[in-house]
């Protein structure tokens, strides 16, 4: 099996969840995938990063693993998720894009690692000793060679953002939905930068990302008695999850019982394939395999 995807979240009702989660799971059971390594192994994680659409979303999966559940991977899958993250790093040192998630993603590694290393014979540590301090200095020297990683300037004779006219550089910004990367546009002229500070983009942000009921738990006010929307999503974002979007997602059909990127598709044999598709978030991905 060679489909695979995820949309920009898993929509599930709450009181279904955790049943539809179930099922799943010995759905998937019924046709291999029995543990989380044996699912990482099949599903053709290294092809996908190198499309743009689903980068984020192996990226953000491989971070989820590291976080808590690295010693469930059996030896091979660890080999795997090793050989996954190493082409996704010399993926970013050679075209720059998308350095800040996998400083991040290396960074939960790195710690996870220490932990796991200090504490060997108290938790279940797959393979040598060795080979695990062995990756930890990789991941060292990656974090170093990210840290001194140096945009080039391009030269471009063509029309550039400079060149735009103030509403759809506004567009643009308006079209981020991490503030991060508002912050990061915002470096790049002083007209972007002015468009970052706007306190209605902001507010936009923090509305998409939040609820009403946790803006008031967190409300943050100037001295002139205005919400300060900017410092507000930063707060925000440290006590609740944001929303997730992808370009693609990895997506379950109930029908033929198997996983497949979204935008690839497959030939399902069901009246109505659309009513099979579930959309698969990279957490609920993991969820499948903890029952």
């Amino acid at each position: 099996m060679k489909k695979y995807s995820i949309t920009n979240s898993m929509n599930i009702h709450p009181k279904k969840g955790k049943r539809t989660i179930l099922e799943m799971t010995q759905i998937l059971k019924r046709h291999g995938y029995c543990t989380l390594g044996e699912a990482f192994n099949r599903l053709d994680f290294s092809s996908a990063i190198q499309d743009i659409r689903r980068f984020n979303y192996v990226v953000k999966l491989l971070q989820l693993i590291a976080k808590s559940q690295l010693t469930s991977l059996s030896g091979v899958a660890q080999k795997n998720y090793f050989n996954i993250l190493d082409k996704i790093v010399q993926k970013v040192l050679d075209d720059h894009q998308n350095p800040r998630l996998i400083k991040d993603l290396l960074q939960d590694l790195s710690s996870t690692l220490r932990i796991l290393i200090r504490g060997v014979g108290k938790s279940v540590l797959v393979g040598n000793i060795n080979i695990w301090i062995c990756r930890l200095e990789t991941i060292l020297t990656w974090q170093q060679q990210l840290q001194n990683l140096q945009m080039t300037k391009q030269v471009n004779s063509g029309l550039t953002l400079s060149d735009l006219p103030l509403h759809m550089l506004n567009n643009i910004l308006y079209r981020f939905s991490d503030g991060w990367d508002i912050i990061t546009l915002g470096q790049v002229t002083p007209t972007l930068y002015m468009l970052s500070e706007d306190r209605q983009l902001w507010k936009k942000l923090c509305q998409y990302h939040f609820a009403e009921k946790q803006f008031c738990r967190h409300l943050i006010l100037s001295e002139k008695g205005h919400i300060e929307w900017k410092l507000m999503y930063f707060a925000l974002q440290k006590y609740y999850p944001t929303k997730e979007q992808y370009g693609d997602t990895l997506h379950f059909c109930r029908h033929c019982s198997i996983l497949f990127w979204k935008d690839s598709g497959h030939p399902c044999t069901a009246a109505d394939p659309d009513s099979c598709f579930m959309p698969v978030s990279p957490q609920h991905f993991i969820d499948l395999f903890k029952f």
